[in-house]
């Protein structure tokens, strides 16, 4: 049963303790949330910790780029952003407290996310374009179970404001597996030492989302958080019962992103 918890740094900080896998949600364009993350990932190092922190930021392709950074300007966050994060589309003023972290005490930054190109590849063309056959058959990917897939197109619709149509659907739940996929395989190399995954909520969710390709034990050592928001009559915007444990903000001050998808999708009908 998910539990919530308060919103405030050291009762983020001691859900984390203890944990080889954490795996921290986020409404991406949230700024009261990134603040709350880094707050407690601190207190947390402050601890003792000494985990890998695993961006969904940084495409996984740019992890030479992280590398070359760090050696060449060893404390120089602005430097490494600039050389494996730029033109991504991130808003990295909230992302770089976190660099900033890592780089003063020495930890991994680990990039986990597919280039918007091996997503788009693997959508289009199916999973042979991103996985071999002994992958695929190790991972079940010719063969996942009826209602997994259904759920995955949900929240895709979902996400998409019930705007896609259907024949849309699995073609992009694939993409957003294939992105978990490779989200889990990325942080497995640091889960001994510890490693704090930062990624949007429908990644971190226990059902469909990075926890379901890790292996039996390393689900038993991670922890998932849903960092959620709450609507201006207090209702909750997305379902807390994904998460191991849960934190509700207020919700940022955005112009409605289904207007928004509406206008793009169809720029002649919206006014």
């Amino acid at each position: 049963m998910a539990v919530e918890i308060p919103a405030d740094p050291a009762a983020l900080m001691r859900t984390m303790q203890g944990r080889h896998i954490v795996l921290v949600g986020e409404v991406h364009d949230n700024e009261a949330q990134h603040a709350l993350r880094v707050a407690a990932l601190r207190q947390l190092i402050g601890q003792g910790a000494r985990p890998a922190i695993a961006f969904e930021q940084f495409d996984r392709d740019r992890q030479s780029d992280i590398e070359r950074a760090r050696r060449e300007r060893p404390k120089d966050a602005d430097y490494l952003i600039a050389q494996a994060g730029r033109g991504t589309g991130w808003r990295w003023d909230w992302y770089r407290p976190f660099v900033v972290l890592a780089l003063e005490y020495e930890l991994p930054i680990v990039a986990t996310n597919l280039t918007r190109s091996d997503a788009m590849r693997v959508a289009i063309e199916g999973w042979p374009a991103l996985f071999d056959a002994a992958t695929r058959k190790e991972l079940g990917l010719d063969a996942l179970p009826v209602g997994f897939r259904r759920k995955q197109e949900e929240a895709i619709a979902i996400g998409h404001c019930n705007l896609l149509p259907a024949d849309a659907l699995p073609a992009r739940a694939r993409a957003q597996m294939a992105r978990d996929i490779v989200m889990a395989r990325s942080i497995r190399p640091h889960v001994r030492r510890g490693v704090v995954l930062l990624a949007g909520n429908g990644h971190v969710r226990r059902d469909i989302g990075v926890p379901f390709w890790l292996t039996a034990d390393e689900r038993r050592d991670a922890v998932s958080i849903g960092m959620l928001e709450r609507d201006d009559h207090g209702a909750a915007a997305e379902s807390a019962a994904e998460f191991d444990a849960y934190v509700y903000t207020a919700p940022s001050e955005r112009a409605d992103p289904c207007k928004e998808l509406e206008q793009q999708m169809h720029p002649a009908t919206v006014r």
